[in-house]
């Protein structure tokens, strides 16, 4: 990744990132991200910030999303935007995929 082209998502790798979690990378490069998460009822993506932008997507399922101390239940076809350095998290109610797009792309997430 990280030049244009054609992705397909059955032959790209999923990451099990344990606790009911897998990661998907659909397309990158230094300034633009977007990842898909794949979430198992009851699994958490824990409360957390970072300096990128970031907005997601719900794909499927239905997830209990934490942002900025506001909490609201969000179903397939919402989304919400976190600004830079604010804190969101989400549980997942139902199982279900979310679609997260950041700017610029996470590094750390091609050195884990």
């Amino acid at each position: 990744m990280g030049e244009s082209g054609f992705y397909n998502s059955e032959t790209l790798p999923v990451e099990d990132l344990g606790g009911g979690l897998k990661r998907q990378m659909l397309g990158y490069d230094s300034n633009l991200m977007m990842v898909k998460v794949l979430f198992e009822k009851g699994a958490v993506g824990k409360e957390h910030n970072h300096p990128h932008r970031q907005v997601t997507y719900v794909d499927s399922g239905v997830f209990e999303v934490n942002l900025g101390g506001n909490i609201q239940a969000l179903g397939k076809g919402d989304s919400f935007f976190a600004s830079p350095d604010e804190n969101h998290g989400v549980v997942c109610l139902e199982p279900g995929a979310l679609i997260d797009v950041f700017s610029p792309a996470r590094e750390d997430f091609l050195k884990e």
